[in-house]
């Protein structure tokens, strides 16, 4: 087994289609189809179904993915660790954040680590929250920034910034007009959530529960997967959303957002990282400016 054949097997299974991933990877058809067929000759497992003229993982090859992707991961690092005895005159910082931290905390940072180390790359994914810990999980990323709860043992989480949440709906909706806004106004308002696994609908939810309310309660009209489209369904008027206060301040300044008299919560943003894998210098080196 090769690191090749694995970085074929992966591409093939990410595509389900054999030309594609050999596109990708620059190979020809028959070189791709050649190391998946001698991985699968030499373990004596089919790792796909041949379906039409695509290809499905075969139970065996749903199985082995994760583990040829871990191997992949820890072949890069290898490589990154010796691209940075160079002293960071190369190498590789990559980064997974949720969309309120991503959109509105990171980019500064990630300007100023630019300018220190420009011969750096930095690649950054954007997710929510459960997403972002399953990849610094997975080893595809050096490290995580999320705003949301996190519950994995191998994961190490450190606080280095933070916004709030608060609930906000479009100029002339009813609520706005009151003082001291109820959880008795909340259960009986039109709603506009982020999708399961975000960060800003997981502490929304918990803020209910402390409230005495369930997310089951509301009346949810929409569920959107990011902040903006939350935010302008709710600045087309009617429904109320709880989204950061960062995320929501270029729509209040523009008129066409306020925020409702409620006390949501003060969330914290947090650093994740591996326990068991040895930060980069890059990485280390983001950490620092931090």
């Amino acid at each position: 087994m090769t690191l090749e054949q694995l970085r074929i097997f992966v591409a093939v299974a990410e595509r389900g289609h054999m030309t594609r991933a050999a596109e990708a990877l620059n190979l020809t058809q028959s070189g791709a189809s050649a190391a998946v067929a001698a991985l699968e000759a030499r373990h004596g497992v089919a790792l796909f179904d041949r379906v039409g003229r695509g290809l499905q993982l075969s139970e065996a090859g749903r199985l082995f993915l994760p583990e040829a992707k871990a191997v992949l991961a820890r072949a890069r690092a290898a490589a990154e660790a010796l691209d940075d005895l160079a002293g960071l005159r190369r190498g590789t910082l990559r980064l997974a954040a949720s969309q309120t931290v991503a959109s509105y905390w990171l980019p500064a940072r990630l300007a100023a680590f630019a300018h220190a180390y420009p011969a750096v790359s930095v690649n950054l994914s954007v997710g929510n929250t459960q997403q972002v810990a399953d990849q610094v999980l997975e080893g595809t990323v050096d490290m995580g920034f999320v705003e949301g709860a996190v519950d994995y043992a191998r994961l190490d989480r450190v606080r280095v910034g933070g916004d709030r949440l608060s609930v906000y709906a479009a100029p002339g909706h009813p609520l706005l007009t009151r003082e001291g806004v109820t959880p008795g106004d909340l259960a009986q308002a039109v709603w506009v959530m982020r999708e399961p696994g975000s960060g800003t609908r997981s502490q929304f939810e918990a803020r209910l529960e402390a409230f005495g309310l369930g997310l089951a309660v509301l009346n949810v009209l929409l569920e959107l997967p990011s902040n903006e489209a939350v935010l302008a369904a709710v600045a087309g008027g009617g429904a109320l959303a709880a989204v950061s206060d960062l995320a929501a301040a270029p729509h209040v300044a523009a008129g066409r957002l306020a925020r409702l008299d409620i006390d949501l919560v003060v969330r914290r943003f947090d650093r994740l990282t591996h326990h068991d894998r040895a930060p980069t210098r890059a990485s280390a080196a983001f950490i620092a400016l931090l």
